[in-house]
Order: structure tokens, then C-alpha cells, then sequence
């Protein structure tokens, strides 16, 4: 059997005339796992963990790299709105795959976000959504201040002297509760490839704020959070909690923003049984 590697499972697929970079591991009903916003993210750093459990339980993988993100292309002059921008693309993603009907979904902040795109475009293609530390409104930012630390070094990670490993290490530790979770190879290699500025262009759009619209998703959504989540604040969830009009919420405690990572054998059992529910 071929090693599941990042080489061994990436391919390109053009949509919309923007080549987007995936990888693809495993076979079944497809899981649609999108990555965060930070510099660096590719939906392989965030989700390269989870692949054994995942696609153990007879699933597909589609780790998707959001438009100027990894080696995804992003298009030029591009000004949409971000919720309307990242629904058409993943629609168009899943269309240029001959993925048919709805599918399970795994978002970790900015690309739960992105799901929610596609649930406001089509949501006729969101069977379940996972949600991780994922904040599509300001509502609720009572309690914990905002800009949020994470948030804030995410922001300023190509100012003054531009990209450099201590800044990395910075914003990886603030993402997480136990910053010995993550190795200096995986701290190299995010600091890689975040060197291209470019990749922020997606965090540039304009977007609206979701808070009017969350009482109208209506596909099964599990919010899967941190308590100790510095990148996306936890009353924000339970704001969705209340709004949504069916949801369920998980709370890891002595976690951050990677619950998948931070506590990866409950959030694979939680989601797993959440899914096959």
C-alpha cells in the first residue's frame, strides 16, 4: 500500500480558471476538511493528523488549499464578498471533483467560515458541519477582548521586518494551550510557506457579518471549541449555539484553537459519531 504523504495525495483542479491545490487520501463518502487563515496554513498542516482515523472509517479526504493558500492560485482584481467568494469556489471545487449531493465538512476557523459560505450559497450541499473555534460574527465579544492574541499576530505577521521563525513561533504558541504540541519541523515548514504575502488576499475581502443570517442554517452543525481558545473566542460559539437552528457544542478543556490537534483522539471520535448520526 503507497504512504500517505503530502506528494503521494496532492493534485490541481481548475475552478472558476483558478488552479486550486488539494490532497486526496482515502476512499468512501468525501470529507471536506478546510484549513485556518494563518500564514502558512494548508488544509495538510491542519488535518495531516487526523487522515488515519479518518479515512480508517472508511471516508475520503478532499483537504482543500483555499485560494492563496499553499499552492492555490488566487484570482486577480478579485473584491467579492468573502462569505459569497469562498461559497462559489468550494461549490465549483466539489462540482470540478463529480462530487455530487451534500457532504460532510470539517472547518477550522477561517475555513469554518468558508463552510458557512457554502451554506449560504448552496446549502444544499452541507450534509453536517464541523466548526473548530470558527467566528463568522463579532457578536457575543464581550468577555474576551478583542483583537484576540492569536488574531492580532496573525495581522501582524508581515509588518515591520516582515516574516521571520520567532514571529512563527509566536503566533503557533498563542494558537495553541500546550505550545510543545507542535515540532520545530512543522514550525520550518509553516514559516516556508507563509513567505508569500499574497496568501493573506482572502483575509482581505470584504465580508459581512453572519449574526442576522445564523438562524437560518439549518444543516446538523457540531462547534467544536477551546476553552482556552485565543484565535476565536468562545462566546461567539455560544452565541452560534443559541442561533443556529441545530447545533451541538463540544468543549475541549486545556485547548486552543487546534482541537484537532490538542485533543485528537476525542475530536476523531466526536466528529466520527457525529457524522454516521
Amino acid at each position: 500500500m503507497t504512504d500517505i504523504t503530502e506528494a503521494s495525495t496532492g493534485k490541481f483542479v481548475s475552478v472558476d480558471g483558478v488552479n486550486i491545490h488539494y490532497n486526496d487520501a482515502g476512499a468512501g463518502e468525501p470529507v471536506l476538511c478546510l484549513h485556518g487563515g494563518g500564514p502558512g496554513a494548508t488544509a495538510w498542516s491542519n488535518f495531516k493528523q487526523n487522515i488515519p482515523a479518518i479515512t480508517g472509517a472508511g471516508r475520503r479526504m478532499l483537504m482543500m488549499d483555499m485560494p492563496g493558500y499553499g499552492q492555490s492560485g488566487f484570482p486577480d482584481g478579485c473584491s467579492e464578498d468573502f462569505f459569497d467568494f469562498t461559497g462559489r469556489m468550494i461549490d465549483g471545487f466539489l462540482g470540478a471533483l463529480g462530487v455530487e449531493g451534500a457532504v460532510d465538512i470539517i472547518g477550522n476557523s477561517l475555513g469554518g467560515q468558508a463552510a458557512l459560505g457554502l451554506e449560504r450559497c448552496k446549502p444544499e450541499r452541507v450534509r453536517h458541519l464541523v466548526l473548530i473555534g470558527s467566528q463568522p460574527t463579532s457578536a457575543g465579544l464581550v468577555i474576551q477582548p478583542q483583537p484576540q492574541e492569536a488574531l492580532r499576530n496573525i495581522f501582524n505577521y508581515y509588518a515591520g521586518e516582515g516574516p521571520t521563525l520567532e514571529k512563527m513561533r509566536r503566533l503557533v504558541e498563542s494558537l495553541l494551550y500546550d505550545p510543545s504540541l507542535v515540532s520545530d519541523e512543522t514550525l520550518q515548514e509553516r514559516f516556508e510557506a507563509s513567505r508569500d504575502q499574497g496568501q493573506m488576499r482572502l483575509l482581505g475581502l470584504p465580508r459581512r457579518d453572519l449574526y442576522s443570517e445564523l438562524e437560518q442554517i439549518a444543516c446538523p452543525t457540531l462547534l467544536v471549541w477551546g476553552q482556552e481558545d485565543k484565535g476565536g473566542a468562545l462566546e461567539v460559539g455560544l452565541q452560534m449555539l443559541k442561533r443556529m437552528r441545530d447545533a451541538r457544542m463540544h468543549i475541549f478543556q486545556r485547548c486552543g484553537h487546534w482541537a484537532q490537534v490538542e485533543h485528537q483522539a476525542e475530536f476523531e471520535r466526536v466528529v466520527l459519531n457525529f457524522f454516521a448520526g
